[in-house]
């Protein structure tokens, strides 16, 4: 089970390795040593006259709590055991059930059930609070106890309690416990389109992708009408690779920039000329679980007009956090940076828009289900550029185009609406844009 910090190392939710630096003491001015006092009277209070005998440990693992708690929902300490859980949902590979979650008001909050996983498969939806694991009330500790306890060996099982907005009571459901290593990059064919699924941003991402187009045109004899790259679902991941996807498809032009707390903590990322899909129509599929690495791509995409982004609106994490290392293997997660479209969009809090609001009419409860974004948590970063959104005003009128109830697609065998019209996109669009391709475009290709 992944924890919502959108991995780590070199991401967009923990950018990078380093060793954590001792402050200045010259910069700790005296209101700041008065605090320290305080702070020190009160923990000496507490070690003498608390009702039970705290071991200092706890105490000071509760300041430090406490004072990332502070900051955004991203930033946190990591004890041994939490620092071992990251390291382990990195690799993309463990015994568990296949869930983001974050921690809001000490209740474990669903972000996202990940794709062709037990949680996935159950019907555990974004939004839901898990309550109770195996009837133990997990309300009130910490996300990685949490985590910890939904981790487990393969083929054991455990009881989840779910409330759910909108439904009266809670309700259980039993799940067996699967490795979770699923391939960061899946890919079909339907109705000659090459539809891409990446599931998360690891290390071979970007070549799974350039792998997948690849065998998409030696099953086909030849180029696709086009390609759907599907972001749906996707909470991010190691930040070169969000760059290298998006540089797949790109000629030229800025990619993402990201800026710390200086001014001059600039660091920008520049796409390489030669487009993979040599020119072809791409629709880029995204949704209210599309977040951090995956906005980066749409974002770089829809700025510069080379993909169509369809679906919902983001989640919206435009923040970046890097792992600091502490000794005896633990760490401090910390944001420090904010990261930016080619256009100069911060994605934090308002996520990216679909330039075609497309709902999941195949999802029978689309309407009700609670969207749970990045502007939902606590203590999320505001943002900091406003943009005056150019969109129609909502006449009230139904879309003709999106009237279909669910039991009506089902009839039509339509399983998946958003893809259905993503395909069908492609095919009106596809025809033209193979004809104009020039059979010599420049091809991206080896390890990024």
């Amino acid at each position: 089970m992944a924890s919502h910090l959108f991995r780590s190392l070199a991401l967009v939710g923990a950018v990078a390795l380093i060793p954590a630096a001792t402050a200045s003491l010259a910069a700790v001015d005296a209101k700041t040593y008065k605090g320290l006092d305080e702070f020190m009277d009160v923990f000496e209070r507490v070690r003498s006259e608390y009702v039970e005998q705290v071991d200092d440990k706890t105490l000071l693992r509760g300041a430090i709590d406490g004072m990332l708690a502070s900051l955004d929902p991203h930033s946190s300490y990591l004890d041994a055991r939490g620092y071992k859980s990251l390291m382990t949902s990195t690799e993309g590979n463990y015994g568990g059930l296949g869930l983001s979650v974050t921690m809001e008001d000490g209740a474990v909050k669903v972000i996202t059930p990940t794709e062709d996983t037990p949680a996935f498969r159950a019907g555990i939806k974004a939004g839901d609070y898990l309550t109770h694991l195996d009837g133990k009330l997990v309300y009130g500790g910490t996300l990685d106890e949490a985590v910890e306890q939904m981790r487990g060996a393969p083929g054991t099982n455990v009881k989840l309690t779910i409330v759910r907005p909108g439904r009266d009571k809670p309700f259980d459901v039993s799940l067996t416990r699967a490795i979770i290593s699923l391939p960061a990059v899946k890919w079909e064919i339907r109705d000659r389109v090459g539809i891409i699924n990446v599931n998360t941003f690891s290390k071979t991402t970007t070549d799974s992708t350039l792998a997948a187009m690849n065998s998409i045109e030696k099953s086909l004899g030849g180029r696709p009408l086009g390609y759907i790259l599907d972001l749906r679902a996707n909470p991010g991941g190691l930040l070169d690779q969000a760059v290298s996807l998006s540089d797949a498809f790109l000629e030229r032009g800025e990619i993402v920039s990201q800026r710390g707390r200086g001014k001059g903590d600039v660091e920008r990322y520049f796409a390489k000329p030669g487009d993979a899909a040599h020119g072809l129509p791409i629709v880029v599929l995204i949704d209210a679980g599309s977040a951090s690495a995956a906005e980066i791509v749409a974002g770089a995409l829809q700025d510069h007009h080379r993909g169509l982004v369809m679906g919902e609106t983001s989640f919206g994490k435009g923040s970046v956090q890097s792992l600091l290392i502490l000794p005896d293997d633990t760490g401090l997660r910390l944001t420090t940076a904010r990261y930016y479209t080619p256009s100069g969009r911060s994605v934090q809090e308002g996520g990216i828009k679909p330039d075609i609001a497309v709902p999941q009419l195949s999802d029978a409860d689309y309407k009700e289900r609670p969207r749970f974004r990045e502007a939902d948590l606590r203590r999320h970063l505001i943002n900091e550029i406003k943009v005056d959104d150019d969109v129609v005003q909502d006449d009230g009128k139904p879309d003709p185009r999106f009237t279909a109830t669910a039991e009506e697609l089902k009839k039509k065998g339509i399983a998946d609406f958003q893809l259905h019209y993503a395909l069908q996109t492609i095919s009106r669009l596809g025809g033209k844009a193979q004809q104009a391709a020039a059979p010599a475009a420049g091809r991206k290709t080896g390890t990024r």
